[in-house]
């Protein structure tokens, strides 16, 4: 039988750098209304979701759990099963989400989604506090937000119809394009620490 070495290359700057590129694209776009959201800026945005938040995020998912399971290289800490656990599912749903943006689909079964990955992120958290790993707790605490956020944004909560026709601005989708920017740039971090850390031996927090 093949022993295969254990590896201190975790391929997670990958789904922090799609995660929060498609955060930097979502967020400034909810939050300011710029560009303004029609059938080609949907389109765009769709096709960027798809591919730097989901493509990325699942991709790292799928190396995570080959490399948990059958060629079991990232055994030193028992909390990468967490990480393999949210890249992926993260991932598949933004294949979902940006699909949905790039076909002008209802965006309020976005809400129900937005539940269990609330869940998930507060797992997320706690997994990562209990581990020491005070960063990428942090980094979960922001996804709760980012899909509480989500909850009311996609159900619309406390928008009203004006005499003259026009809408209350949706503070559920500024407070979600907030969050965005927010997670996004505590992910960009993240991506310069950990790779410091693993390809020029910095000491960086980073988890």
């Amino acid at each position: 039988m093949s022993v295969f070495p254990e590896s201190m290359f975790l391929p997670v700057v990958l789904g922090f750098f799609g995660l929060g590129t498609g955060y930097l694209i979502y967020g400034p776009q909810e939050l300011f209304g710029f560009p303004r959201r029609d059938a080609q800026v949907d389109r765009a945005t769709g096709v960027w979701g798809i591919w730097l938040p989901g493509f990325c995020q699942a991709l790292t998912g799928v190396i995570l759990f080959i490399g948990l399971t059958w060629f079991p290289v990232f055994t030193d800490a028992k909390a990468t099963y967490m990480a393999a656990l949210a890249f992926s599912a993260y991932g598949i749903h933004w294949f979902a989400l940006g699909w949905n943006r790039a076909r002008g689909a209802d965006a309020r079964p976005n809400g129900f989604m937005s539940i269990p990955f609330i869940i998930i992120s507060v797992l997320g958290a706690t997994v990562f506090f209990l581990a020491d790993a005070w960063p990428l707790g942090v980094l979960f605490i922001g996804l709760a937000l980012v899909y509480i956020a989500e909850f009311f944004a996609s159900f619309r909560i406390g928008v009203r119809a004006l005499a003259d026709g026009r809408q209350t601005p949706n503070l559920g989708e500024k407070a979600l394009g907030f969050v965005h920017i927010l997670v996004g740039l505590w992910l960009m971090y993240l991506t310069f620490a950990t790779t410091l850390n693993v390809a020029s031996g910095y000491h960086i927090p980073a988890g």
